[in-house]
């Protein structure tokens, strides 16, 4: 039966990023079909845990600041010591920072590309590493955006870092495919996250945004939760280098 490849059952995945938001959804989104989570943040994922082992799943937390790439190896370390493996990542973390052009700083530039496209690298290669040495193959899912389509505004290193995922996502895609390994990525559209609470809080902002959005309304986390599963699963066994926006049909205008 095709469902039975949607089930995560004795998976562990590892989700970064994942105290609130989209990571929290996704992480729970694979918990809910049966995956065990590993989730990195540099806050406590309390609630996330909890959320987690009421669902029957295991939590590990681990601490850690995705800033730099120091804590790769403590966190691939840690997995292994719980669970013994690891099936599934998730670079989920990021972070956007906003000031026009011609006004961005190199600190501004720097802080978001070590982030989202350096540490993200570098843990999928960690990752890809540890899948090769299991013999097992695996699953790495990256969180793209819709700037990695479109230019944006007031966002150069976020629109530069978010091209590099969609670019590496098939680079790695391209190299790793020969392990059984699968790396693919999502692009969410706008979401109610805390990235996105400036313009929520704009109501003329707000308002043109949902004006163009065919859904006609703001994304949730749980909306990342099917693809989310989906990529994970052996039910995208087939599926290599693809970046899949799920944006209630943003760029579909």
């Amino acid at each position: 039966m095709v469902i039975e490849k949607f089930k995560l059952s004795d998976k562990v995945a590892l989700v970064t990023g994942c105290s609130t938001g989209l990571g929290q959804g996704m992480a729970c989104g694979l918990a809910e079909a049966g995956a065990d989570i590993a989730g990195v943040d540099y806050v406590e994922s309390s609630e996330t845990g909890k959320m987690i082992e009421t669902l029957g799943r295991t939590f590990l937390e681990i601490k850690a600041d995705l800033g730099s790439i120091k804590p790769v190896t403590t966190i691939l370390s840690s997995i292994i010591d719980k669970f013994g493996k690891l099936d599934i990542l998730i670079n989920n973390a990021g972070i956007i920072r906003r000031r026009d052009a011609v006004e961005f700083t190199e600190e501004d530039w720097d802080s978001v590309m070590n982030i989202n496209l350096k540490t993200l690298f570098f843990l999928s290669q960690a990752a890809a590493k540890q899948f090769i040495k299991q013999g097992t193959g695996g699953k790495i899912i990256n969180v793209a955006s819709m700037l990695s389509f479109q230019g944006g505004i007031r966002v150069p290193s976020y629109t530069a870092s978010k091209s590099g995922v969609m670019g590496v996502t098939r680079l790695m895609a391209n190299e790793w495919a020969k392990h059984n390994i699968n790396v693919n990525a999502i692009a969410p559209g706008y979401m109610e996250t805390n990235n996105t609470a400036p313009l929520r809080a704009d109501p003329a902002r707000s308002k043109e945004i949902v004006g163009r959005i065919p859904a006609g309304r703001w994304g949730t986390p749980d909306d990342l939760k099917g693809i989310a599963v989906f990529l994970a699963s052996g039910a995208s066994d087939y599926v290599n280098g693809y970046t899949i926006a799920v944006d209630g049909g943003w760029l579909a205008r």
